[in-house]
């Protein structure tokens, strides 16, 4: 794991986890015995790490969405899926690395994986267009869902990117009709599929792949139709206004399931998912399969109608 990133609201628990380091590097010596007061900073830090992640507001949530630590879809992929061979190319244009995709097994069986990927450092994020994916990102995604269903494998996506990109060669290459082929085509696929919004749901460019029969998301994970920087420039022609956006914008798992947009919310660890990979990925696991096990005794007309049902009950309004 990388060194850990604290965000703004974690102030309290870096300098009480700071006082812990201190302490441990003390103890032992010749004269000083100093477990018992270890331990009970270790309990004031678990209090406190507790109280904070359980009342965040929707702006630190997007913050906890898009940390640099927090697992991506090749992280999933490491923890949850066995004998992956990534497919690459949309056989059109060329590769997208902000789209990571190919056949893998779950539980020992095969399936198609999907997802966003961003990148930590300053080289990845630019070899992963900072998860932002072009057209031929969404092409190869739609022909590996189209594989999929041509040899009866489930398909399962992963969902975290702050929008697709919308950069002129974007446009030019046709961005719009991408994303909007990959609805109508996901709508009608004949095989499960399970969508997981793990970070940033972030408009058209998260839902090209999200159009599942059942959808899933991280506790700490967002998604909307915009992001609330983009929302409050709009709205207020004020970027810095985002933490008043994210509250009008109700991007949180807690806000969507309301809507019956969302069909489950994955609980992630104290703190966030970026503080335990592993344990995040079996809890989700734990859901997929779940999720996979009733769809396994659809038949592909009731895998179709199913989730067309479930997009047509989403037309309510917000309270």
């Amino acid at each position: 794991m990388a060194a850990t990133v604290y965000m703004e609201f974690e102030k309290p628990i870096a300098e009480l986890e700071k006082k812990v380091d201190e302490l441990r590097a003390l103890n032992g010596g010749s004269d000083l015995n100093l477990t018992q007061e270890i331990e009970a900073l270790e309990q004031r830090v678990e209090h406190e790490r507790q109280e904070i992640f359980n009342n965040l507001s929707r702006w630190q949530k997007a913050q906890v969405a898009r940390h640099i630590n927090r697992p991506f879809t090749l992280d999933y992929i490491k923890h949850l899926f066995t004998d992956f061979n990534e497919l690459h190319g949309d056989r059109n244009f060329g590769d997208d690395h902000a789209i990571v995709g190919g056949l893998a097994r779950f539980d020992g069986k095969p399936v198609m994986v999907v997802g966003h990927q961003k990148g930590r450092d300053t080289k990845e994020k630019v070899f992963r267009n900072f998860g932002m994916p072009n057209p031929e990102g969404y092409r190869k995604a739609l022909r590996l869902f189209k594989m999929a269903e041509q040899f009866g494998l489930p398909i399962i996506t992963f969902v975290d990117t702050p929008g697709a990109y919308p950069g002129i060669g974007a446009e030019e290459r046709g961005q719009a009709e991408a994303i909007a082929r990959n609805l109508r085509e996901m709508a009608i696929l004949k095989v499960p599929v399970i969508v997981c919004i793990t970070g940033e749901g972030g408009s058209g460019g998260a839902l090209a792949i999200a159009v599942g029969n059942r959808v899933l998301m991280l506790e700490h994970s967002i998604y909307a139709v915009i992001s609330p920087e983009g929302c409050a420039a709009i709205l207020w022609s004020d970027g810095t206004k985002g933490p008043q956006a994210a509250e009008a914008l109700k991007p949180a798992a807690q806000d969507i399931i309301a809507l019956g947009v969302i069909d489950e919310i994955i609980h992630e660890p104290v703190g966030g998912a970026h503080r335990d990979h592993e344990a995040t990925a079996q809890a989700l696991g734990s859901a997929i399969r779940s999720h996979l096990e009733e769809l396994a005794d659809m038949s592909p007309d009731e895998l179709f109608e199913d989730r067309y049902q479930k997009f047509r009950a989403m037309t309510q309004m917000a309270a």
